[in-house]
């Protein structure tokens, strides 16, 4: 049985591929697992600087099984405590994909629906393969995506993100990059590269500069406007403080690379 997680480590980038093709990736107990356990081991990984996320297969993800969320309802409590366990687990999975220190890339490709599209709006940024759809689906089957909700609605404005959750409808690329959910989209064949190449874009930075400036734009979108300043000029502080970013001002001014060794 092939692994239902893969992990490709190539020049500082990792590569998480969701690999439940005959699935189409749904996140599993199986597959909520593999992914909270390779973001556990990222989370501490000093040299990954950046991290991928796609889906192997014709999908790149349909959200939660509904196979196995059906079979839950078979204990005594009809499922309640399976099913309150399930969506904390997912959500500290989603959680976990924005605070991971490294910025992740989903690309995604096929669809992306409920879980699967709150898994994009849990990234950093996105690059889609044209043609992807994404949606919120779970009211057609009388279930509403509360839980997608979350991410999605800090991704989108309000009323859009709504008419998602309420209609249950796709939407595809164009709408999805002019909404604001993912950042382009790309041709299908072209999928691989262009998030490695935004990868390595972001790689090639100083690496302690892109991990403090994650961490302090998740935090101070939650803040008022004095307290994110205020919180925002601290980090700005620390980093001035590095003897990296020392010499990467001076390296500008000489019109130099910089010799930088974080």
């Amino acid at each position: 049985m092939s692994e239902i997680l893969l992990r490709d480590d190539t020049g500082g980038i990792a590569t998480l591929t969701l690999n439940a093709p005959d699935r189409l990736n749904a996140l599993s107990d199986a597959m909520l697992a593999a992914l909270q356990s390779q973001i556990d081991t990222l989370a501490q990984d000093r040299e990954t600087r950046v991290v991928i996320l796609k889906g192997n297969g014709k999908a790149f993800c349909a959200g939660h099984d509904l196979k196995e969320m059906q079979a839950g309802r078979q204990a005594e409590d009809g499922g309640q405590a399976y099913f309150a366990d399930l969506f904390t687990r997912c959500a500290r999975v989603m959680t976990g994909l924005m605070r991971l220190p490294q910025p992740v890339i989903a690309a995604p490709h096929g669809i992306a629906t409920a879980a699967g599209c709150q898994m994009v709006a849990s990234c950093d940024l996105a690059i889609a393969a044209e043609g992807t759809r994404f949606g919120v689906n779970g009211v057609n089957i009388g279930l509403f995506c509360s839980t997608p909700m979350v991410a999605l609605s800090r991704n989108i404005p309000r009323k859009h993100a709504f008419e998602m959750l309420t209609t249950g409808d796709f939407i595809g690329t164009d709408r999805a990059e002019a909404l604001g959910l993912i950042n382009r989209a790309v041709p299908h064949d072209a999928l691989n590269d262009e998030a490695r190449a935004l990868s390595e874009k972001i790689a090639a930075k100083l690496n302690p500069a892109v991990r403090i400036g994650k961490r302090i734009f998740y935090d101070q979108a939650e803040m008022g406007m004095d307290d994110a300043y205020a919180h925002a000029g601290a980090a700005m502080v620390e980093n001035m403080m590095w003897r990296d970013t020392d010499e990467g001002i001076s390296a500008f001014l000489e019109k130099r690379k910089p010799d930088w060794q974080a």
